[in-house]
């Protein structure tokens, strides 16, 4: 073959990167479950683009759901390899599951990428996400990616949020500037520039998503596990001083790059909550206190819209599940309306992430199902603009099948 002829074919071969199918699975803070995605990903000129082949969520049991919660809180360390085992069979679980549903053969997917469960996040010191990869990988008979934050923490960063990437990469509005806030136990933004240039990418962790929300009614009304269709929140009258004490948290006020977790919102804070609003207003009903609880994580975001959102935002998009609660996104929404017109969301469009992409409780396991391929591809995961990282980094460990 000629020299030129060589390198025509060198050049048709990097402007296409073979379709490659990756499963995502995510357990995150609010412990409702697993999300397991199936994730078609293909490449041509540069131009990335995916499909979601099958999306399922798993729900944890009520037994499964208090283990992880008392392993956020301290556990022996008997319980901790024994929870990392077992939640690691959970997550194969999940992912056999969707992959039976996805059409593709097993033997046909090219990794699992594995978020695990956050047990304890300290930036920039270490974070500790559990789930054993090699149990998965045994499980399933597939490579296993494992293991995303840890890199960018021992690169200087806060190793979260990580979802930004997918912001970017496959969520971006082609004309105008666009913020994805994903309402998790603990909610995060990302402000994504058109095209989704992850140069201007910016993201952080607000505060809290449903963490004190689903705490507070898990507390006042054990036989719920959150406030159904948001009807208790729907039903109270928030008190506005304990809101306004919250706040005053110091947190809400540092600069980002930043995260947090449930070493924040612990069940200590959510009993201090509840003290708080009966000592404000000795008359709230279980009602009211769990309306405070919404207009907190409603004035979380609309604060850090204020203090740190200068870009011209055109709309806000809601994912997770806080987004399919109609009381907290009617407060969002009021409290939105109130940031200074000088602030950069001007728009004040806010919509469901569901109606604009797919199912919004897909998106944080297609977000690590990208993470997987980027993995794969050699290629950093991690916005150093969002998580503080000193440079890019490859994120996840890899554990072969």
């Amino acid at each position: 073959m000629s020299d030129i002829g060589t390198a025509a074919a060198a050049a048709h071969a990097l402007a296409r990167v073979p379709a490659t199918v990756i499963v995502g699975l995510m357990s995150g803070t609010s412990l409702d479950g697993i999300s397991a995605a199936a994730v078609r990903f293909s490449e041509q000129h540069g131009v990335l683009q995916h499909e979601l082949l099958a999306f399922r969520s798993l729900p944890y049991t009520d037994a499964q759901r208090a283990r992880l919660a008392a392993a956020l809180t301290g556990a022996t360390p008997l319980e901790y390899t024994r929870l990392d085992f077992e939640l690691g069979a959970w997550l194969a679980d999940a992912a056999v599951a969707v992959i039976a549903e996805c059409g593709v053969a097993r033997a046909d997917i090219a990794a699992i990428a594995s978020h695990g469960h956050t047990v304890w996040h300290d930036p920039p010191h270490a974070t500790w996400q559990f789930g054993q990869p090699a149990v998965i990988a045994e499980r399933t008979g597939i490579p296993v990616i494992a293991d995303f934050r840890v890199r960018d923490v021992a690169a200087g960063g806060q190793g979260a949020p990580l979802v930004p990437m997918a912001d970017a990469l496959l969520f971006a509005a082609p004309e105008h500037w666009r913020a994805l806030q994903n309402i998790g136990g603990i909610g995060n933004v990302t402000i994504v520039p058109p095209g989704g240039d992850t140069h201007a990418v910016r993201a952080f962790d607000t505060g809290p998503g449903v963490a004190v929300i689903d705490g507070v009614v898990r507390a006042l009304r054990p036989d719920l596990a959150f406030d159904v269709d948001g009807a208790l929140a729907a039903a109270g009258a928030p008190i506005e001083a304990v809101v306004a004490d919250a706040m005053r948290h110091p947190y809400f006020a540092a600069e980002p790059p930043k995260s947090t977790g449930r070493e924040l919102f612990t069940p200590r804070f959510i009993g201090d909550f509840i003290t708080a609003c009966r000592a404000a207003k000795p008359a709230a009903t279980d009602a009211d206190i769990v309306a405070t609880a919404v207009l907190f994580t409603a004035r979380s975001i609309a604060d850090a819209f204020a203090r740190f959102v200068p870009e011209p935002v055109a709309e806000l998009l809601l994912s997770g599940g806080g987004a399919r609660n109609p009381a907290l996104v009617a407060a969002i929404e009021r409290e939105l309306a109130a940031v200074p017109a000088a602030a950069g969301f001007g728009a004040r469009r806010v919509a469901s992430f569901d109606d604009v992409c797919y199912d919004g409780e897909a998106k944080e396991a297609v977000a690590f199902a990208l993470l997987g391929w980027l993995h794969l591809q050699h290629r950093p995961g991690n916005v150093p603009s969002a998580t503080g990282a000193r440079a890019p980094r490859i994120l996840g460990a890899y554990t072969p099948a």
